[in-house]
């Protein structure tokens, strides 16, 4: 009589895959977690190198760069500067937020050599927002920066006033948002000096390159039973893991 004899895993076995698996489930999730800290790092050191940019040329030549007329510019670097060609307010003093001086502020930034890292400088005003990212240093997810004046970014009740302040582009997610925040800011999207990307009621050009962030934030309800007072207020909403949620820094 033949006896069957039964295979399968010993309860060793089992164990051992067990770990293997949970071991690699790890380092994935760590992988993960350090992949986005180093996207968090980049923003952060972007939006520093741009700030130092625009201060440091302010500092050299007195002129903001960007607003500077493109002949003055050329003769004050000593390199050729093609834009502004056009858009309103052009040498008036401030950056106005059109096209024009939207691409020119990279390209002075950049013949002056305060800034760099592989960004072709325009070579004339672009015609719209595509030419525009064509010339304009991109962040880690592939969003172009903008550096203008508008009321293009949260505020914790009314509609904010017109700053200056730099888009760090589109395609952010949520959770990279909220940390970014949390590292250089007050970890809350309407307030302190980096909120969300709102995007204006006017006709400006930054509409094409910013969305409604409803789903990056949440309101939490005042609770006047607490005795404390306190209002109202938005929080990151990292359940909803909305992926294009572009930071805002206020200069």
């Amino acid at each position: 009589m033949n006896s069957k004899r039964q295979k399968g895993f010993t309860l060793v076995e089992i164990a051992i895959v067990l770990i293997i698996i949970g071991l690699l489930l790890g380092g994935i999730l760590k992988g993960q977690e350090l992949i986005n800290s180093a996207r968090v790092r980049n923003l952060a050191d972007q939006n520093a190198a741009v700030q130092a940019a625009y201060y440091g040329f302010i500092d050299r030549y007195r002129q903001v760069p960007g607003d500077w007329r493109a002949a003055e510019a050329s003769r004050a670097i000593g390199k050729k500067v093609n834009t502004p060609a056009g858009g309103a307010g052009v040498g008036n003093g401030r950056l106005d937020n059109n096209l024009a001086e939207a691409v020119a502020v990279w390209e002075q930034l950049a013949r002056a050599g305060f800034l760099s890292g592989g960004f072709t400088p325009a070579t004339g005003a672009p015609n719209n927002e595509t030419e525009y990212a064509q010339n304009a240093p991109l962040n880690t997810f592939n969003g172009p920066l903008i550096l203008t004046q508008n009321r293009g970014y949260t505020g914790d009740g009314a509609t904010p006033p017109a700053r200056l302040n730099l888009h760090l582009g589109r395609n952010v997610p949520v959770n990279i948002a909220r940390e970014l925040d949390v590292k250089i800011d007050d970890g809350r999207p309407n307030t302190g000096n980096l909120r969300l990307t709102r995007q204006e009621t006017t006709a400006v050009f930054t509409n094409n390159f910013t969305d409604n962030f409803a789903d990056c934030s949440s309101t939490t309800a005042a609770n006047p039973a607490n005795g404390n007072g306190r209002r109202a207020t938005d929080i990151y909403d990292i359940a909803d893991d909305a992926q294009d949620c572009g930071p805002v820094f206020l200069y």
